[in-house]
């Protein structure tokens, strides 16, 4: 990507549509991959943000997906109208999930969405207040590679 303005745009999350789920982490993928990002970042931000989305569909009523991508990094921050989260480092644990039975039937809910979100940043924040929702910040670099 060449080193002008930031792009921007963001998708609205709907609680529950699991019709529609990974929609908006596919079309961020394809702006990326159309961006000449390389393979390799444009997967990371994919598992990220899959992950993030996936969260607000299993957990919230709704949220917002706000995207900047710039020369130097992807820059993704979730908002949900969600329970919130009491205890963030309990649920940053791999296998921790407050997902309820018939959400893990459906093979969903196994605890690693907030472990793979961070593990697929260089950057990562989630603040969250119980009752009102989550925000989750995810930065990942683009690092130029070399000719």
């Amino acid at each position: 990507m060449s080193s002008g303005r930031a792009i921007e745009g963001s998708f609205h999350l709907t609680g529950g549509d699991f019709t529609n789920a990974g929609a908006a982490s596919s079309e961020l993928k394809s702006i990326l991959t159309n961006l000449g990002i390389s393979l390799a970042i444009v997967r990371r931000a994919a598992i990220a943000t899959f992950e993030a989305e996936m969260n607000v569909i299993i957990h919230a009523v709704a949220g917002v997906m706000y995207y900047q991508v710039t020369a130097d990094s992807i820059k993704v921050i979730l908002n949900d109208m969600g329970p919130g989260i009491p205890d963030i480092g309990l649920a940053m644990q791999e296998g921790y999930s407050t997902a309820p039975d018939w959400i893990r039937e459906m093979g969903w809910g196994a605890g690693m969405g907030l472990p793979n979100m961070k593990k697929n940043s260089d950057e990562f924040k989630v603040d969250s207040v119980v009752g009102e929702g989550t925000t989750v910040e995810i930065v990942i670099r683009i690092k130029e590679e070399s000719p």
